[in-house]
């Protein structure tokens, strides 16, 4: 029985080329999570200010947000293996840069700020390409399951990622996260150049900019899939920068240090696992409308309560729910487009979504440090925190308008495991695509 569970758990990883891409990116994003908390640690030990820690943010994801378009449609357009070795090469040099500039004391703000943003324009194009590579590894049986894999690899970092961060910070300082961040590099690297795949070329006749255009539309005419990503999008800004206010929290709130720092975003990281591993333990996406709009609200209601804990270990207890619902909400949003987008708009779409989760952050990280430097960190969490559960409502409220169209997208694209989700979906005969006011995802001949 337990040997049945472990296999459809992780039934993902019978695809060897999926094997060497999750173990090189498990061990890389640990170096990820180290350098995010040491660089906010960083910037707050250089400056002392909430409204800069919010600027940093900012500068690494604001380019995801005006360049994502572009890099979907290169994940479209070209072979999406080699934009992965190019954007994971060049992302190594950048720790590693920032490591050297530490180690002799020349490390100033502006040089935290303009790699961030450099970082930024790799994630551009690198996001939305390793999102649509995943089918193309593990196939349409697979891709739900390896995408609950994946946020299970990135929240298994997270718990492991900032708990050595907060050690090494207080240890030997900052520095050694950004050198081994640079080496853990390497894996990554070395699984993509492993991997055995079917030659493939995406490139194709037409314009550049109609693709991308395409790829809006879809968007903007796919009623669920827009209603999941503005959701997304709105609990990204007001509710995702308690992250980036966390250095605050830990020193001077709850008095914890580097090391409570760690231990602080260790804890959100430790639910957000559970929540990811929970998700690849399901057998299909029906259900999963109604867990988007329940994770916004329980993540709402729980930072409201961390906003108000001024315990260490309660607000660290506290955290846990918070990462839980977030990558709940993140994860089960990221299944339910794939399941309705098709393959040759896969891309484009993605780098929509990673413009609602990564590309709106930089905008709440910048508004939430300039909050907190006149109504203080607590105060504009909860404020984040009330929005995040009016916004939960009103999804709630939209998910019976929304079933026959879903149901459609997910049929017209054959996902394996499972019925589409019930609460989005209605009667169980099949809806003429066209009858849905969707454009026709499938390509033109």
């Amino acid at each position: 029985m337990l040997a049945e569970l472990t296999q459809h758990l992780f039934r993902a990883l019978r695809h060897r080329n999926y094997r060497l891409f999750f173990s090189g990116q498990l061990i890389s994003l640990v170096g990820t999570w180290m350098q995010s908390v040491a660089e906010s640690w960083l910037v707050y030990r250089l400056t002392g200010s909430a409204a800069l820690l919010g600027v940093t943010s900012f500068c690494s994801q604001m380019p995801v947000f005006l360049l994502a378009p572009i890099g979907g449609t290169v994940a479209d357009r070209r072979n999406r293996h080699r934009i992965l070795i190019a954007t994971q090469s060049v992302s190594m040099v950048l720790p590693l840069i920032l490591a050297l500039l530490t180690f002799t004391g020349r490390v100033r703000v502006w040089h935290i700020f303009l790699l961030a943003t450099c970082l930024g324009v790799v994630n551009a194009f690198d996001i939305p390409a390793r999102q649509a590579f995943v089918v193309e590894m593990v196939g349409r049986e697979d891709l739900l399951n390896a995408i609950a894999l994946n946020s299970s690899m990135v929240n298994g970092a997270r718990v492991v990622g900032p708990a050595v961060a907060g050690i090494l910070v207080a240890a030997v300082g900052e520095a050694w996260c950004f050198l081994l961040n640079a080496l853990s590099y390497l894996a990554v690297i070395a699984g993509l150049l492993l991997m055995r795949l079917t030659p493939a070329s995406r490139s194709r006749p037409g314009s550049p900019l109609r693709d991308t255009i395409d790829g809006f539309r879809f968007v903007a005419h796919t009623a669920p899939v827009r209603a999941l990503l503005l959701l997304l999008g709105v609990v990204s800004f007001s509710g995702m920068p308690y992250a980036v206010l966390m250095p605050i929290f830990a020193d001077s709130i709850l008095h914890g240090g580097a090391r409570g720092l760690g231990m602080l975003m260790a804890a959100s990281g430790l639910g957000a696992l559970g929540g990811a591993l929970g998700l690849a333990a399901r057998r299909g996406v029906r259900g999963l409308g109604r867990w988007v709009a329940a994770a916004a609200a329980s993540f709402g209601l729980a930072l409201e309560l961390f906003s108000v804990s001024r315990t260490f270990w309660l607000s660290v207890l506290l955290l846990v729910p918070v990462g839980a619902s977030m990558m709940v909400q993140m994860a089960s949003s990221n299944t339910l487009i794939q399941a309705m987008v098709p393959d040759s708009l896969r891309g484009r779409v993605m780098s929509v979504y990673s413009m609602m989760f990564l590309g709106m952050a930089p905008f709440g990280g910048l508004f939430a440090g300039y909050m907190a430097e006149r109504i203080g960190a607590p105060r504009t969490v909860e404020i984040g925190g009330l929005i995040c559960l009016s916004a939960a409502a009103v999804f709630r409220l939209e998910l019976p308008r929304l079933r026959a169209e879903a149901r459609a997208l997910i049929v017209a694209q054959g996902i394996a495991g499972g019925d589409p989700p019930e609460e989005m979906t209605g009667p169980a005969e099949q809806v003429p695509l066209q009858a849905t006011g969707a454009p026709d995802p499938r390509p033109r001949s």
